[in-house]
């Protein structure tokens, strides 16, 4: 990774606690035996660097990080299909990140994206086997 420091032995996520899944994914990292560094994106900014970098590591372009059905986007750019570009799509993440699409997971140079709480659990599990 390059401007998000890591470790192997420690666990960064990015989430919201003010969604349901950020809230359990919070829980089951926490869960883990490893060292967690939890940023909720709710409380504190996270620069668009790093953004670009996590949607790198995702393999996903930026926009695919935000939520196009979460009402304050809705609320701010309607329903319809928008095209914009990189810069743009990081500054409605750093200004609603509300918007944030579901948690990520760092740890090392692996990212995970929780969709659902199994998300993790599986690469908890599937972690385990190897360490």
């Amino acid at each position: 990774m390059g401007m998000i420091a890591t470790k192997e032995n420690e666990i960064k996520l990015y989430y919201s606690s003010e969604t349901p899944i950020g809230k359990q994914a919070y829980a089951y990292v926490s869960s883990s035996k490893k060292k967690v560094s939890a940023i909720d994106v709710s409380k504190t900014k996270v620069p668009g660097s790093h953004w670009v970098e996590i949607a790198h590591g995702l393999n996903l372009e930026v926009q695919k990080l935000i939520n196009r059905n979460h009402p304050d986007f809705i609320k701010q750019y309607g329903n319809k299909t928008i095209d914009l570009d990189q810069h743009d799509w990081l500054r409605i993440l750093e200004s609603h990140p509300e918007t944030l699409a579901f948690p990520i997971a760092i740890t090392g140079t692996k990212l995970i994206a929780i969709h659902t709480p199994s998300d993790f659990v599986k690469y908890i599990d599937s972690d385990a086997k190897i360490g």
